[in-house]
């Protein structure tokens, strides 16, 4: 059985790869996946389980501890994933979870902008400023070259300039947005990485044609856009059965009876299988929530053993 650090996993992964790894596995049958969470908002722990019958069995032991952030020598959320053969039941690898979260939240994000971000979009807008930041506008750029300009909001602009200044030195053209709602209407996609538990993103603010992409909220009562977004997008979810478990962007609109459920057009796997169109016209506005899930631990880390093994060779 290996163990896998974080280190290993940036040296043999490549966000190209993930996200087209991500495309073919929801391509496959739907996995089985279960939660479980334990403790509040202020010390969580949570365990994820998935099961792609036949192939492998996986699951992500993870802490949620916001005070982290304030001291600002820890995550907020750590994590483990240990992966099964599904054929045998052998533990093949005990995987760093905290760097397999930043991996597939980023290539998620960006596989469902490969289906619903207009094809030339100029303008990228980021609301947050943590460390899942940088990952999401690395992903969008993949999918998506022509995003040149970035712009970051934080409530703490001094965050908000550290994160683009830690861009610039990758070479990527960033700058601090002072006003969330002007940035909003300039932007052809927007990504969102929070704790909210108001929405920030204002519907009326959304130009025609923008594409949304909510990541942070993880709760139901985390929210990161208002019911007028919802209510003027084409809504879709990374997996259909995890957005109405429990995620405030979809459970919240719902509630206000702003959206029906059934304006949850479809998921990941049936955008990658070709059952629903995506983006239908220039004008459009897209949403999606990035609720995560075990399914995309499963991926990633079956993704993370196979290129391992074929260095071992």
């Amino acid at each position: 059985m290996r163990i896998v650090t974080a280190e290993q996993i940036r040296e043999t992964l490549s966000l190209p790869l993930l996200i087209d790894a991500l495309e073919t596995a929801h391509r496959r049958p739907r996995m089985e996946v279960q939660d479980s969470h334990l403790g509040d908002e202020q010390e969580r722990y949570f365990v994820r389980h998935a099961v792609d019958k036949g192939r492998f069995m996986a699951s992500k032991l993870i802490t949620s501890f916001p005070a982290n952030l304030a001291e600002g020598r820890l995550p907020a959320v750590q994590a483990v994933c240990v992966l099964f053969d599904g054929t045998d039941g052998r533990p093949l690898a005990v995987i760093d979870g905290t760097e397999i979260t930043y991996w597939r939240t980023a290539a998620d994000s960006a596989l469902a902008a490969k289906y619903l971000a207009p094809p030339q979009p100029a303008t990228l807008l980021v609301v947050g400023a943590g460390q899942m930041s940088r990952w999401l506008v690395r992903a969008h750029r993949i999918v998506r070259p022509s995003l040149r300009r970035v712009l970051i909001w934080n409530r703490t602009a001094e965050r908000a300039a550290e994160v683009a200044a830690s861009l610039a030195r990758e070479g990527i053209s960033a700058e601090v947005a002072g006003d969330l709602d002007a940035a909003t209407g300039e932007a052809d996609v927007i990504s969102t990485c929070t704790r909210a538990n108001r929405p920030l993103v204002k519907g009326d603010n959304l130009r025609p044609g923008t594409h949304l992409d909510l990541v942070g909220g993880y709760s139901p009562q985390t929210r990161e856009a208002d019911d007028e977004a919802a209510r003027r997008s084409l809504i879709f979810v990374d997996r259909r059965e995890s957005a109405f478990a429990g995620v405030g962007d979809i459970l919240q609109p719902v509630a206000s009876g702003a959206i029906r459920k059934e304006d949850v057009l479809g998921d990941l796997y049936d955008l990658a299988a070709g059952l629903i169109a995506g983006r239908r016209s220039a004008a459009d506005i897209t949403f999606f929530k990035n609720a995560g899930g075990a399914h995309l631990d499963l991926m990633t880390a079956e993704v993370i053993v196979d290129r391992l093994a074929k260095q071992d060779r």
